[in-house]
């Protein structure tokens, strides 16, 4: 498993991966039309440039045997200098449940540990089966989000946090 920190040249990829990765995971919370949504909103290339460039989010892509596999993002939360969050963690099912995840996770708390961070945050879907995956990697629930997305979508999350 090997882990590089992802380039503007890698969007592709990135957006590749999401299309692969989100129809399985989302099947059964999302429905087509707002999966397809959520895709063109986050994972278009422009909307990949904008996160990478102006909202100085931290993309890394996960390779095994140099295939591309998965991929994260995170950044420093905004108007903190010790909380993180983790924006994405998405691995395709091929490849889960042999630890990639969790191997993926430490390597991002050693990085942002290194800079002094404190906590790590996320949000996931309070339907996503990925609740036991941070749950059995120390996240806490804090707090519930319902973040209005625009075309009549919300995301229904969980805010979750883990002190480092």
């Amino acid at each position: 498993m090997t882990i590089k920190p992802a380039k503007l040249s890698d969007i592709i990829v990135i957006n590749e991966l999401a299309h692969r990765i989100w129809p399985v995971a989302y099947r059964d919370i999302l429905s087509p039309d707002q999966m397809e949504y959520m895709l063109r909103l986050i994972y278009s290339p422009p909307s990949l440039k904008k996160q990478i460039q102006d909202l100085h989010h931290k993309f890394i892509i996960v390779y095994e045997n140099k295939i591309p596999v998965g991929f994260a993002s995170y950044s420093l939360k905004i108007n903190s200098n010790t909380v993180y969050r983790l924006h994405k963690i998405y691995i395709l099912q091929s490849v889960q449940g042999k630890g990639v995840g969790k191997y993926v996770l430490n390597k991002i708390i050693v990085d942002i540990k290194s800079a002094g961070a404190k906590f790590l945050e996320l949000n996931v879907n309070r339907n996503n089966t990925a609740l036991n995956f941070y749950t059995k990697n120390g996240f806490k629930i804090i707090a519930e989000e319902d973040i209005d997305i625009d075309n009549g979508y919300y995301m229904n999350d969980y805010v979750m946090r883990r002190k480092l």
